[in-house]
């Protein structure tokens, strides 16, 4: 499968992850700033950070491999890391330790302090793959924790990655599920964890208007941790399956790392189908993907 093949969920989630990620990137006032409640775009071009850079390797070992070939992907996630597009420091130093040929299977677990990354790093570019597998979840979860372990070790890192590749696969077969029903269908494939806790809390979430009190309630990213972000792309996400534009301005009024918050929510919502796709003007706005994604 080309990464031109529009056609398919995968190709679909992708573009709609990095559009997200770059229109988070280029809003310098999120909240209840005027430029956001009254809807202006930034201005062009649209740069995208390294939630699609990985998310890109996420795909291109997905198309060379038919699944997550783990040593491939790390080297990928090595060979291809650009500094300016604004990687943590732990994952920059995480990167550049494969580069030079250390094993991920002894860096990623030793990460702080032995406990392994519960970052939100691994949930920001897995839309795509739960868009791959679709109807197959068993595929979607275990191919979603192979993916986080690569960098994500820590057991609250690997659960945000199942919950958002299993939310992407429920948008790209289930279009038109209720909220409530995409939520409970998420949780019951996460494992027991505070994103799962999180996505409970969501649930409960549903009936307010208020993106605010959301956000109080499910947390931001601010803390840039899986817990932190996941619970508020799912709320997001259910709430707006079939409208990609009304869930990426709601997350610019609330979400402290709006890029990864809207990376998360437009991979999974892109996945769908029909209204669930990314507005033309905003794909022209965005940086095209990079050349090697295609393989």
């Amino acid at each position: 499968m080309s990464v031109v093949d529009t056609s398919h969920p995968a190709v679909r989630s992708l573009f709609g992850l990095a559009v997200g990620d770059a229109f988070g990137a280029q809003i310098l006032m999120p909240g209840d700033h005027p430029a956001v409640l009254e809807r202006r775009l930034p201005p062009t071009p649209w740069n995208w950070t390294d939630d699609t850079e990985m998310a890109c390797s996420v795909y291109s070992t997905l198309a060379r491999y038919g699944h997550i070939e783990q040593d491939a992907l790390a080297t990928s996630f090595a060979a291809h890391l650009d500094p300016d597009r604004g990687y943590g420091s732990a994952a920059e130093r995480m990167l550049l330790r494969y580069r030079k040929g250390e094993s991920w299977r002894e860096v990623a677990p030793a990460m702080f302090g032995g406990t392994g990354s519960w970052g939100n790093g691994a949930a920001m570019r897995v839309a795509p793959l739960g868009a791959w597998y679709g109807p197959d979840v068993d595929a979607v979860v275990t191919e979603a924790a192979k993916s986080a372990v690569v960098t994500h070790s820590h057991p609250e890192g690997v659960a945000g990655a199942v919950a958002v590749a299993v939310a992407a696969a429920i948008a790209a077969t289930a279009p038109g599920i209720p909220p409530g029903e995409f939520l409970q269908a998420v949780a019951s494939r996460v494992p027991e964890s505070e994103v799962r806790r999180g996505i409970h809390a969501a649930l409960d979430l549903l009936h307010t208007d208020d993106p605010r009190d959301a956000g109080q309630r499910l947390g931001t990213g601010h803390r840039t941790s899986a817990p932190d972000t996941v619970p508020l792309a799912m709320w997001l996400a259910a709430r707006n399956l079939g409208s990609y534009e009304e869930a990426l301005w709601t997350a610019a009024r609330v979400a402290s790392d709006l890029d990864t918050v809207c990376a998360i929510t437009g991979g999974i919502i892109a996945a769908g189908p029909g209204s669930a796709s990314v507005p033309p003007a905003w794909l022209q706005a965005c940086e095209r993907l990079p050349e090697w994604v295609a393989g």
